[in-house]
């Protein structure tokens, strides 16, 4: 079986209670700490998301090699990522910035987007820009993910900042904010996100 931690209704955590020693379970999970647990604890498997078809097919090879074998014992895993899962997250809320030989202190909400730029990246807010050292990547991890939607692989956007979306001739996206004048390039693995506007 299959389980996203994360699913409607059922949790998969809910489901592996339910499925302890019955089936093998492999998790989906977008929480690489929380994985490496789970397979110590005795699930087949895991798979990070978003994943390769190259590691669902270790994993499904794993699970070959374990169907003759007793489904392992779940309530110890089910129990440790219920601990970590449950708890609310705390997401970043201001960051310091370099504004010329100033540093600001800017909270998020004013945040229009970030754009990365070499090895550092740029906040830009309704009046101003300025630089961080820290990458991208980083920052999609602590911000709220549904404030901040990752547009393009360099750049993160304040959905609230957000006033429109254009599709050209070529069906690329172009995502214009309210209070800036730059418009921002989707692409083509974010469009999804724009389909519940």
């Amino acid at each position: 079986m299959f389980l996203d931690v994360q699913m409607p209704g059922l949790t998969g955590l809910e489901v592996a209670r339910r499925a302890s020693g019955k089936c093998h379970v492999v998790f989906v999970t977008a929480y690489d700490k929380y994985a490496v647990a789970a397979f110590e604890q005795g699930a087949v498997s895991y798979v990070l998301k978003p994943f390769s078809p190259a590691r669902l097919a270790e994993t499904v090879a794993r699970l070959k090699d374990r169907l003759r074998q007793t489904p392992a014992n779940l309530d110890g895993i089910v129990r440790a990522f219920a601990s970590k899962v449950d708890r609310p997250r705390e997401y970043l809320r201001w960051v310091t910035a370099s504004q010329g030989s100033n540093l600001s202190v800017i909270t998020v909400d004013d945040i229009c987007h970030f754009n990365a730029e070499n090895r550092y990246t740029v906040v830009m807010t309704a009046d101003a820009e300025a630089l961080i050292r820290r990458p991208i990547k980083e920052l999609a991890e602590e911000v709220d993910p549904k404030v901040f939607w990752q547009i393009h692989r360099s750049t993160l956007v304040n959905v609230g900042a957000i006033a429109g979306v254009t599709r050209d001739f070529r069906g690329h996206l172009s995502v214009s904010l309210r209070e800036r004048k730059e418009s921002l390039a989707a692409s083509d693995c974010y469009v999804h996100l724009f389909k519940q506007m």
